[in-house]
């Protein structure tokens, strides 16, 4: 029960994190987060609640073996999904969960993955509204992206969120595992948003953080030309390096 405790609490620090005003990565309703309890069960933001002023009241319990098998139908009316995540409440008192629910639940399955954030970052939608969109998924430009948002990131062309977004998350994010052999750090969401991932709440942070420093910088080499891409060779030697190793372990991510 303390580590259950002990994980919402982190749960709700990290939402608040991502929900500060002076960050611009979510107002008003938007984003949502998640961790994993164990026991086949996790805990999810509820729907229609402020990350910046999210308490523990505006968490939900859900049974994610529920949630997933709803990922292998391939259709679901508004009607039958609200029925089904309602039911795959622990206790139902009358909050629902986000309707991101479903990639949250498969993105937890993970090796490695404990907490997962999303949210609409002002400078990245600018970039995932735009043409550049793919590029930015798949493209580096400095070293500490590489370093908190891996060599890639996995790049979801537009879906309907909810039921049709977390199936193409999931077949987006199963094809770059057989690539790179892990899961990603970043997943970023065409005229959406960005989803981070990790072992800690930190890690999550750290990945929103730094993607939204690389499109800032990416928003600001457009007036210079465009930005000069780090080449694969470079990107692949940051990811071996020991020094790198040892600054993630210290920075917890």
């Amino acid at each position: 029960m303390r580590n259950h405790e002990n994980r919402r609490s982190a749960l709700v620090r990290m939402s608040r994190a991502l929900g500060r005003n002076d960050l611009h990565l979510a107002i008003l309703g938007e984003g949502n987060t998640s961790t994993r309890l164990g026991a086949g069960r996790i805990l999810v933001k509820v729907s229609g609640t402020s990350l910046g002023s999210l308490a523990a009241k505006d968490l939900v319990e859900c049974r994610s073996e529920s949630i997933l098998a709803l990922l292998d139908v391939r259709h679901h009316s508004d009607e039958s999904l609200d029925r089904a995540l309602r039911a795959s409440c622990v206790r139902w008192t009358g909050k629902k969960p986000s309707i991101e629910v479903l990639f949250h639940a498969w993105l937890l399955t993970l090796p490695g993955i404990e907490f997962v954030g999303h949210a609409h970052p002002v400078a990245a939608n600018q970039i995932l509204c735009s043409p550049r969109a793919r590029a930015f998924a798949t493209r580096r430009v400095f070293p500490d992206e590489v370093v908190c948002c891996g060599p890639e990131s996995v790049f979801v062309p537009y879906a309907d969120p909810g039921h049709p977004l977390a199936r193409e998350i999931r077949k987006r994010t199963e094809a770059f595992m057989k690539r790179f052999g892990a899961p990603p750090r970043v997943i970023l969401l065409e005229n959406h948003g960005v989803i981070t991932i990790g072992r800690t709440p930190d890690a999550v942070m750290a990945a929103m953080l730094m993607a939204d420093k690389a499109a800032q910088i990416w928003i600001g080499t457009a007036h210079l030309g465009g930005p000069t891409f780090m080449s694969a060779r470079d990107i692949r030697r940051i990811t071996v390096r020991s020094d790198e190793h040892f600054r993630k372990r210290v920075l917890n991510i």
